[in-house]
């Protein structure tokens, strides 16, 4: 589980797999991490495969592929990274389990901060409500049929890559998945 409250990082190396693909990622928060451990990249939750000082190696499959904008970076790409949250440390964003449910193309970010994001789950998304994009945990402004807005402020603009991002990946809120489950009528195991 995450927070939503990243820090930066940076591709060091991509390399496609007959399965997906394996990401090289450097930041210092990933110095201490084990093998095994979860590290959300751009909100998707990876698992660290190896590790070289501040540097990871991420395996990424052809699901999270498909499902995100992972398959879009590059070396020298800025990424957000966000080791999971402990028990007792603060939640200072919202409860973010770094499954991605889709990908937003970025329509425009105006220069006081409002960012418009294009996606087909705006059915999960409502205005106040939470959203997590590349990983950061933000707050709705604004929801139409074809798009959602969030309001940056400049400290946000300047710790996250959500000011140079063309895609983006997109955590709605899990409650909102599962009302829409329920209300649909689904049979559920008791």
């Amino acid at each position: 589980m995450f927070t939503g409250i990243v820090e930066r990082g940076e591709v060091v190396k991509v390399e496609a797999t007959p399965d997906g693909a394996r990401l090289w990622i450097r930041s210092p928060i990933l110095e201490t991490c084990a093998l095994g451990a979860s590290v959300a990249t751009n909100g998707v939750c990876l698992t660290v495969t190896d590790r070289d000082g501040d540097v990871c190696r991420f395996d990424v499959i052809r699901e999270s592929l498909d499902r995100s904008a992972l398959g879009d970076l590059e070396a020298g790409d800025r990424v957000n990274v966000e080791r999971p949250v402990r028990a007792g440390d603060e939640l200072g964003g919202h409860i973010v389990q770094g499954h991605v449910d889709g990908v937003g193309d970025v329509v425009s970010v105006s220069s006081e901060g409002r960012m418009r994001v294009a996606t087909p789950l705006t059915r999960y998304i409502v205005e106040k409500g939470s959203i997590t994009v590349n990983g950061v945990s933000l707050t709705v402004t604004a929801v139409d049929e074809a798009a959602f807005e969030v309001a940056l402020i400049p400290h946000t603009l300047e710790v996250t890559n959500l000011g140079e991002a063309d895609r983006v990946n997109i955590e709605v809120d899990v409650l909102a998945k599962y009302v829409e489950k329920l209300t649909q009528g689904e049979k559920r195991c008791l």
